[in-house]
């Protein structure tokens, strides 16, 4: 009776992967997609120095090179390489026009959020007085504490290379006690219900926040909510979800603490963010990002992005033991993100077997895991609402190209389907 079951079960999986599998006779489809990704297509640049190209299921990772451009933003940054600007008049006119598309007072861009974070607490710091501007790191006389709400993190450098001192705040509680005459901002990375709680206490105290929601976008309607909420300042990765230039980054807020960020930052000479420049092509590109936001339809987004997860659940269920799930994360990256699930031990083969025989196969595959490769080794992050990640090999949506699902799942398939007859035999 259960092999009858099974046998039935897995015919209905065969059934629900035919669409599929008729999608794979495609050869163009396939050929295409997998010349792109294997560095042999005409006009791949990486091949000529030998770096290899991959299909990126594992998201935007900084160190993955992040997100691909959209279309309206490699336009835009073309434009604005043909002529010269002011960089101090093009900020500006930048900030005005986020502004308009935001509602915050203000905005500019920045070398990423992490350099957003820097030039935020720069100018909490030391303001728009021209001997602090020059001062820092060195933040004798001034305040310079900042409370970091829920915790360190790695990109807590970020903050420190400005000259501010951190004082760990877990809890709301702990968060009123923290505040205190020294404090020169607050940073948070948190959302929803504890955000707010967070942000009255730091308006009574009159406090500026600085929130960090990297990852944050999609959904664009992120930029309207923080600054109806009359967060000081918030900011944004360019080139995460975005798709704007790699090495940029939003950060918007009160129009003084923005003029004041802006003193502190390149091109200002003497300044402590001199180091974070941002071209007249990073500028237009990251404005051209959020105007072209302003125009997609995420729900129709989320529904291809669904589709592409949901071809290779098709495909790797067909090995009997393997079953998936999709879920869209509330925390940022907020993709239709497929986890596929087998017997570990049963099998012998672990997650990070899989993951390496993905990368190591032609063409490379990314693919998301517990590992962080880009993460020093020392650091110790401290994040009462971060709880350690469960070891599942989870896969992307966002960032795979029409067409790379296939080969994904073609390949995943073959990788478990392996695993199993080897712990069978």
């Amino acid at each position: 009776m259960e092999r009858a079951y099974l046998s039935r079960r897995m015919a209905l999986k065969w059934a629900a992967a035919l669409p599929v599998m008729g999608t794979m006779a495609a050869d163009s489809l396939w050929a295409t997609a997998k010349e792109a990704v294997s560095g042999k297509a005409p006009g791949n640049i990486y091949s000529t120095i030998g770096v290899r190209t991959f299909i990126n299921a594992r998201g935007t990772w900084t160190y993955l090179s992040g997100s691909l451009e959209l279309p309206q933003v490699r336009m835009a940054k073309l434009e604005a390489s043909k002529h010269f600007v002011d960089i101090f008049e093009l900020q500006h006119a930048a900030g005005k026009r986020l502004a308009e598309l935001s509602g915050a007072e203000s905005g500019m861009v920045t070398s990423g959020a992490a350099g957003a974070m820097a030039s935020a607490t720069a100018a909490c710091l030391a303001g728009t007085d021209p001997a602090k501007i020059w001062q820092l790191p060195d933040t004798t006389g001034m305040k310079n504490e900042v409370v970091m709400h829920g915790g360190r993190s790695a990109f807590d450098s970020a903050i420190r290379l400005a000259g501010a001192k951190l004082v760990v705040a877990r809890s709301a509680e702990e968060l009123k006690s923290a505040i205190g005459p020294n404090t020169a901002m607050v940073y948070t990375t948190s959302l929803g219900d504890t955000l707010k709680q967070a942000l009255a206490i730091t308006k009574a105290a009159g406090v500026p926040m600085l929130l960090d929601d990297a990852a944050g976008i999609p959904p664009i309607s992120n930029l309207r909510l923080y600054a109806q909420m009359g967060i000081d300042l918030f900011c944004f990765s360019g080139g995460k979800g975005l798709g704007g230039p790699q090495c940029s980054g939003l950060l918007l807020g009160r129009k003084d603490l923005i003029e004041a960020a802006l003193k502190n930052t390149s091109p200002w000479e003497g300044a402590v963010c001199r180091a974070m420049k941002v071209g007249k092509e990073e500028v237009m590109g990251a404005l051209a990002a959020v105007e072209a936001w302003e125009k997609m339809d995420l729900a129709a987004l989320n529904q291809e992005w669904n589709r592409r997860v949901q071809r290779i659940a098709r495909l790797v269920e067909l090995v009997p033991g393997v079953t998936t799930d999709i879920q869209i994360p509330t925390d940022g990256n907020r993709y239709p993100t497929l986890t596929v699930n087998w017997d570990v031990e049963k099998w012998n083969f672990s997650v990070q077997d899989c993951d390496r025989e993905l990368r190591a196969g032609e063409p490379r595959i990314e693919v998301l895991t517990d590992t962080n490769p880009s993460m020093v080794s020392a650091v110790e992050e401290h994040h009462d609402n971060k709880t350690p990640r469960e070891n599942k090999l989870q896969i992307i949506s966002m960032t795979m190209q029409p067409g790379e699902e296939i080969i994904v799942g073609r390949r995943l398939r073959a990788i478990l389907d392996g695993a199993r007859k080897r712990a069978k035999a």
